[in-house]
């Protein structure tokens, strides 16, 4: 899945923060609901208009785009 298929900014929608493409879910929820210790389930349940798809996707370029910051220090 492509970036732009997964997540969104735009200053027309919660300020500009990101995201889920389609929707008007921050990414940021995704993240606070796992930091809580829920599961993806749990959250997908909670945001039907997010896909599976979309969050691992997330989930995937978040690890990827750490794993390169990490790999460049």
């Amino acid at each position: 899945m492509k970036p732009d298929q997964v997540i969104n900014q735009d200053p027309e929608i919660h300020g500009g923060a990101p995201v889920f493409t389609g929707t008007r879910v921050p990414v940021k929820a995704l993240i606070d609901h796992l930091k809580a210790g829920e599961n993806l389930d749990y959250f997908l349940e909670g945001f039907p208009s997010v896909s599976r798809e979309q969050a691992v996707a997330f989930l995937e370029l978040a690890l990827t785009q750490t794993a390169r910051r990490a790999a460049d220090r």
